[in-house]
């Protein structure tokens, strides 16, 4: 999150609090809608069509016909969400298998189960049998790489668990916090801005991981700081965040992080289950958008609209990969906090009231999901007043501790890897867990 954004009055800073009933008038989903209507047995997902249209998968004609007449597109299937979801709840019935990871795909009315390089033959055939059982829709797939949690990196707030990005900012009303990823530090962790320890940045006061995978960071001051409302997305620019939703199977989605900058990609299914070596996380959105170590808590959002903060994944931004995110709608009702978000958003309103609900096309990318955008842009800047947040996501910046050598491109690229080594083997004590 970066700590800097275009100048408005003093005093128009705006929250909005994110509550089940203010998502159901934000997140206006006809597709979603008609699931709710015809029911679980009845239908088995929604999505966005290329040409932003939405799909709903049904199990009966009177369920088209009833998808068709309000205006969606309906497609046939064999298997009921009831059923997608017995086969989930049989695969975590099982014995857990590190590197393992499921989602249900609605558009091809399957359970989709992925294992990843460190899965031994004999728990893949075991695997392998439990599906069997279950029925020929869940489909196995080996996969490259390893599941992993985002940690290390470039440009980090640093504490002893390791590195990781900054999400989005957040309020109780009190206090202003950094929404980030769990997995990075339990609650007592301290942030830094640097390797000496010099500068404090924060502490975390509630972390859940495994399960869930979100964190709170207390800011030292007790305040986001001015910018509080804008992600940075490297080259000195911005986006401005103006609401928050759950995302939509199909929506195009942008993801920024302190390691590898602004990458985008498609949600391809929800509430995934991932095994990764510290725990089992559930009810994650599942996308094609690549990430690398350092990005872990970093912000997904899509035309504005904040949706998660970065869990884990495999790949890199090289060859591609599947990145998971911790849906950001469950995180802040968990943790009972407000997003920060534009001022802007908040129309005529005045401090301390509730900015306008994100409309539905912003929140679920109802249109075509080659034109959705990150959202309106915001500059990003240097200047004095700026919070320590914002220099240490800004990709403009090196950090403190490596300005002193920033004449000499061979040292920087030397220190970076030793830190990234030094904090890995730090990770690596602190969780005694396998380094993917």
């Amino acid at each position: 999150m970066c700590g800097c954004r275009p100048w408005q009055a003093p005093g128009t800073r705006a929250t909005w609090r994110y509550t089940a009933e203010s998502a159901e008038r934000a997140v206006e989903d006809p597709g979603a809608t008609l699931v709710a209507r015809l029911g679980t047995a009845r239908t088995a997902g929604n999505w966005i069509g290329a040409d932003g249209r939405p799909v709903v998968a049904v199990t009966d004609e009177a369920a088209a016909r009833e998808v068709r007449r309000a205006g969606a597109a309906a497609k046939v299937v064999s298997h009921s969400m009831d059923e997608l979801r017995s086969a989930t709840a049989a695969l975590r019935a099982a014995p857990r298998v590190a590197g393992t990871a499921w989602a249900v795909d609605y558009r091809t009315n399957r359970v989709v189960v992925r294992a990843d390089s460190t899965v031994s033959a004999g728990d893949w055939s075991r695997m392998s049998h439990v599906a069997a059982g279950i029925g020929g829709f869940v489909r196995m797939e080996r996969m490259k790489g390893t599941f992993t949690t985002r940690l290390n990196g470039a440009q980090p707030i640093l504490s002893t668990g390791g590195r990781c990005s900054a999400g989005f900012n957040v309020t109780n009303g009190q206090s202003d916090f950094i929404l980030t990823a769990g997995h990075c530090g339990p609650a007592g962790s301290t942030w830094f801005a640097d390797n000496q320890g010099n500068q404090q940045l924060g502490r975390t006061v509630n972390s859940a991981f495994p399960g869930t995978d979100f964190s709170l960071v207390q800011y030292a001051s007790g305040k986001a700081g001015d910018g509080a409302d804008v992600v940075a997305i490297g080259g000195g620019n911005g986006v401005r965040i103006t609401g928050v939703a759950d995302a939509a199977v199909g929506q195009r989605v942008f993801r920024s992080g302190s390691t590898s900058g602004l990458h985008d990609g498609t949600v391809t299914a929800l509430n995934a289950t991932v095994n990764y070596p510290e725990g089992t996380v559930t009810g994650l959105i599942e996308t094609n958008v690549c990430a690398e170590p350092g990005d872990s808590g970093g912000p997904l959002f899509s035309d504005g609209i904040a949706l998660g903060v970065t869990s884990g994944g495999s790949g890199d931004c090289t060859t591609g990969g599947t990145t998971f995110f911790q849906p950001v709608t469950k995180a802040m009702t968990a943790l009972n906090v407000k997003l920060i978000v534009s001022a802007q958003n908040a129309g005529a309103a005045g401090q301390g009231s509730a900015s306008p609900a994100p409309s539905a096309s912003a929140a679920q990318g109802a249109v075509a999901p080659s034109a959705a955008s990150p959202g309106s842009s915001a500059p990003v800047t240097g200047t004095a007043g700026q919070t320590l947040l914002a220099r240490l996501t800004d990709t403009r910046n090196v950090g403190p501790g490596l300005l002193v050598i920033a004449g000499s491109l061979i040292a920087l690229v030397a220190t970076r890897y030793i830190r990234a080594e030094q904090d890995r083997k730090a990770y690596q004590r602190y969780y005694s867990a396998t380094w993917g």
